[in-house]
């Protein structure tokens, strides 16, 4: 009884679709940032790469709570706003980020779980990376 409560369980995962309460996944770039970059400080603001899943969190926000301009791509983010990027091809893109010490950000889109292995595969994952 149990291996087919398992089974079941396993399939259901496999199969069943995919959804998220918001496609956003968000980013803050906090206060005196700018401050600390220009005294030489090197902390992480922002992850160096993110990841995203098309149809699940494909939108990337960033909100400049600095008191200073940041540059992210060719987008000028002025303090106290918010940018939002939809994506809707999987790849990886490289952006100028002057959030970071070198410059860069690189964002991963990986293609939406498909059903089967894949979604289990997706599923099991998020739930390791919430433990």
């Amino acid at each position: 009884m149990a291996a087919l409560l398992l089974l079941a369980g396993l399939g259901w995962a496999a199969l069943a679709p995919v959804h998220a309460a918001s496609r956003d996944e968000s980013f803050e770039i906090p206060p005196g940032t700018s401050a600390r970059r220009l005294a030489g400080g090197h902390g992480e603001i922002l992850p160096q790469t993110i990841r995203l899943t098309l149809g699940l969190n494909d939108v990337l926000v960033l909100k400049n709570r600095d008191a200073a301009p940041h540059i992210f791509g060719p987008t000028l983010i002025m303090p106290g706003q918010t940018f939002r990027m939809p994506f809707s091809m999987a790849s990886t893109y490289s952006f100028l980020c002057s959030a970071h010490a070198d410059g860069q950000l690189t964002i991963i889109v990986d293609p939406a779980p498909t059903p089967g292995w894949k979604r289990l595969r997706w599923r099991w994952n998020e739930w390791i990376g919430k433990r």
